[in-house]
């Protein structure tokens, strides 16, 4: 079984993604590791060559920030998946880390289903931290519950979207599945006004013009904090030099949050409104 590791970052170091632990995160499992170095305005391409392993293979691209609707990510995304040789291709993005503690069951999960012709694709579940790495979302109607981020190497599978999907190149979805694993999110946790930096340029991405504009306007850094809690085990090993060097405060506001048994009822309730939406919106077709 042969393991290919693929990412894309661009200026990772002026928005301060966590890429570098990231692709330290997945190393270990991969036979090599596909970078997409987007041209950047920093020195990203350097921080990623200084990790100095023979599975790492970088290719630079000039990603067309023309592209709306998030769509960039997903082309240069496909660029990198492309150069994969591997029977699973692992893709990990810039602020995606996976903690060593599911290694073990990850690589188990590949072994299992390799031979299974039915399995397209492995899930994780996500722990989306908010604000500081001591708090994470709790807010499943708001923020993704779990994703596809292991994939059969296959033509007829591409990255969708602006990249947070993969499915059939018609469009259908892949048969994955769920294993005891989850991937760390780290997205929205750098210091504030690198955050906001990051959100309003990356609008630009989605949106054009006036449009882009006026979203801008609206920013606030923390403009989801109803549904918060406190992360209370350990977080990646590669993230340790992170967080010692975080120097931000962060108000969660905790006395301010939803009551646990109020978000029990919420995740029990989700997929129940996810699957009552499904059959309306079948129904009306």
């Amino acid at each position: 079984m042969i393991v290919s590791g693929f990412t894309i970052i661009r200026n990772g170091v002026l928005y301060a993604y966590p890429f570098k632990e990231s692709i330290l995160s997945i190393l270990p499992l991969c036979d090599e590791m596909i970078i997409n170095v987007g041209k950047s305005s920093d020195n990203t391409l350097e921080v990623i060559r200084s990790i100095n392993d023979k599975r790492i293979k970088i290719f630079e691209s000039e990603w067309d920030m023309s592209l709306t609707g998030g769509k960039v990510l997903s082309v240069e995304t496909n660029k990198a998946l492309k150069k994969c040789t591997g029977d699973w291709c692992f893709y990990i993005q810039g602020d995606e880390v996976l903690h060593e503690k599911y290694s073990e069951t990850v690589r188990d999960a590949m072994i299992r289903y390799s031979d299974n012709k039915r399995t397209e694709g492995l899930k994780f579940r996500y722990e989306h931290f908010y604000g500081s790495y001591n708090y994470v979302q709790d807010n499943y109607r708001n923020w993704y519950f779990r994703e596809t981020r292991i994939i059969k190497n296959s033509v007829n599978i591409v990255s969708w979207g602006d990249a947070m999907d993969f499915r059939h190149k018609d469009g259908s979805k892949l048969r994955s599945k769920d294993i005891k694993a989850k991937i760390y999110h780290y997205g929205w946790v750098r210091p504030p006004l690198t955050l906001i930096q990051k959100r309003r340029d990356f609008e630009k991405i989605y949106t054009a013009g006036e449009e882009a504009e006026r979203n801008i306007l609206r920013f606030e850094n923390y403009d989801d904090m109803g549904n918060l809690r406190k992360f209370t085990e350990t977080h990646p090993l590669v993230m340790t030099e992170r967080l010692l060097n975080s120097n931000w405060d962060f108000d969660a506001k905790i006395d301010q949050q939803k009551p646990d048994w109020l978000r029990k009822i919420l995740i029990f309730m989700h997929p129940l409104i996810k699957r009552i939406k499904k059959i309306h919106n079948k129904n009306k077709s």
